[in-house]
């Protein structure tokens, strides 16, 4: 039927897609040259490309056109509370952390706001670029309260900071609280990641609790969005 014909172009360049007949980085027709071959409107073709696009097949560029996403993503867990080392060493590919700055300074407002605290409360700024595969595709932003977590080094956060918190310090790490969003790139970003051609990134927010339900750590995992997909069990409860 004419009226499903978006469902149409969707299905054969999906298909395309995940078959390898488009690799990734390929530039898709134009909305009017797409149009012209299915011999429909720019509107049609539209919704087609929105609905490739949502479904992690393409990126839209604006002024650029749409091109196809690698589709070879790495697993990510949403509900886990797992470190960069725990999950790079289930990939099975070469991976290292670069430590940008390790410092200790004031939370300030921003920073105060999300981990309860007050401004002028000292915290360790941890800002550390993941490389997998020799590109940088993570930057982590991890900000850690002092009075908890009083000391910390380049050499610690180039290793797991988990294991120095939990069997250096005796800290039990017990939940977390996520968020997860889709967003511009910013100029730090572009400085300290291999971002290609992607505007945006997609960013998670973690709020890190003690067994003790204290919030103690706050971080910012921005990840290029080509290279994951976050993936969670879900059950159905019935009533």
């Amino acid at each position: 039927m004419r009226e499903n014909i978006y469902l149409q172009i969707y299905a054969e360049y999906s298909n395309r897609i995940q078959s390898g007949q488009l690799a990734p980085g390929t530039k898709l027709p134009s909305e009017s040259e797409l149009a012209e071959a299915y011999k429909t409107s720019r509107e049609t073709v539209r919704k087609a490309l929105n609905l490739l696009f949502r479904e992690g097949y393409i990126n839209k560029i604006k002024g650029r056109g749409s091109f196809v996403l690698d589709r070879t993503r790495m697993d990510f867990p949403v509900t886990g509370l797992i470190s960069f080392q725990e999950m790079s060493g289930t990939l099975g590919v070469p991976s290292r952390t670069l430590v940008e700055e390790t410092v200790l300074e004031p939370a300030g407002s921003l920073l105060a706001s999300q981990l309860h605290i007050a401004g002028d409360t000292p915290v360790w700024k941890v800002i550390r670029a993941r490389e997998i595969e020799e590109e940088r595709i993570i930057l982590d932003k991890d900000y850690f309260r002092a009075d908890i977590v009083p000391f910390l080094s380049k050499e610690i956060a180039e290793g797991s900071i988990y294991e120095y918190l939990e069997t250096g310090l005796g800290l039990k790490i017990s939940y977390a609280k996520k968020l997860i969003s889709v967003e511009p790139s910013t100029e730090e970003d572009g400085r300290l990641l291999d971002l290609k051609k992607y505007e945006h990134i997609v960013v998670v927010r973690n709020y890190v609790y003690l067994e003790n339900t204290v919030l103690f750590q706050y971080t910012e995992s921005r990840h290029r969005l080509d290279k994951f997909q976050f993936v969670d069990f879900a059950r159905r409860v019935r009533s």
